[in-house]
């Protein structure tokens, strides 16, 4: 459903914070200085509608600066931003109408009443027609498991489940652009799993456009073809997440586990090995010995019960991009 509208447009787009320093006088009291930060710095991309864009970068990065922005919670310094035509800081109710937002662990909803009237009131919020509301209401709470969880308050939800409620409380006035900042932080497997079937369908069935905000690698993995990189407030990368890993990526780590007692023998000096009670853990880099040669070490060494490949670590990632930018 996606199409080459751009929905978001940003510019040479720069945010500063302004941070008071203790002074030089007595215990600090007087001639008190400022530090001027870069929250964002000289950033331009786009976004058209349809994508699913994920959002790295270690903390510091710019990336909650960027959402901010986009959503109209902070004002630019200096470039231009635009979401549907809009500029979000000074069109706040207008732009809202579009957004959809879901910020990790920062509730929406009201901590005491049952969802289903924090629900009614968003439905008010937003002037959403009754019986949209209502079609759209049993859409989202049968797709996201909450029909049972209506007359329930946020405060007795566990995190996964409050996680849904707050997606779906989002999604009710149908908007054309989702931000999650890390949506799945605290969450267990299977609720990572539902969360990002759930938002596959979403974009697919809909056409919903949605800005991923996360450390996890393996939500960038299973959902963003695409990714932006900010790193001390500067876009360093806009481009296919597989290339960037490509690029990136240098080493890779295999855990393995065996039916029975074996010995891993044969393998290039280059693959560290390490292990741990019954499991084996290989390092390697895929630039100097390819992963099917150390599968292939693998697996005939034994029956192989287990094998994993550990998830990437975006930080790491970064902290690579840093050093080959001169930025370290």
């Amino acid at each position: 459903m996606q199409t080459q509208e751009n929905i978001i447009e940003v510019s040479g787009l720069t945010k500063r914070y302004r941070r008071s320093k203790g002074g030089k006088g007595f215990l600090g009291l007087f001639r008190r200085e400022t530090e001027i930060i870069e929250g964002l710095t000289d950033c331009s991309f786009s976004v058209n509608r349809g994508e699913i864009v994920g959002l790295l970068g270690p903390n510091g990065a710019g990336k909650s600066t960027t959402v901010k922005l986009l959503t109209g919670i902070l004002t630019a310094d200096s470039g231009d931003c635009r979401v549907f035509g809009l500029t979000p800081w000074l069109e706040r109710r207008k732009a809202a109408a579009h957004l959809g937002a879901v910020f990790g662990q920062r509730m929406q909803l009201w901590w005491d009443v049952p969802i289903l009237d924090s629900f009614r009131l968003l439905r008010d919020i937003y002037a959403v027609p009754e019986g949209k509301w209502k079609r759209r209401l049993d859409e989202l709470t049968d797709a996201l498991e909450l029909q049972n969880l209506l007359q329930t308050p946020i405060r007795q939800m566990s995190l996964g489940q409050r996680m849904r409620a707050e997606l779906c409380g989002s999604l009710l006035h149908e908007p054309e652009l989702l931000f999650l900042d890390e949506p799945t932080i605290g969450l267990d497997a299977v609720s990572k799993l539902r969360l990002r079937d759930f938002l596959k369908r979403e974009n697919a069935d809909r056409g919903t456009t949605i800005l991923l905000t996360t450390h996890d690698m393996s939500d960038m993995l299973a959902l963003c073809p695409r990714v932006l990189v900010l790193g001390r407030g500067r876009l360093l990368y806009d481009g296919a997440l597989d290339a960037l890993l490509r690029r990136y990526d240098t080493l890779h780590t295999l855990r393995c586990i065996f039916d029975r007692e074996t010995t891993l023998s044969g393998l290039p000096a280059s693959v560290r090995v390490q292990r741990e009670d019954e499991a084996w853990t290989l390092t390697f880099a895929p630039a100097e010995i390819p992963v099917g040669e150390v599968l292939e070490k693998i697996l005939s060494s034994g029956k192989v019960r287990e094998l994993t490949l550990k998830e990437q670590d975006s930080d790491e990632l970064v902290a690579r991009m840093y050093g080959d930018m001169k930025l370290a």
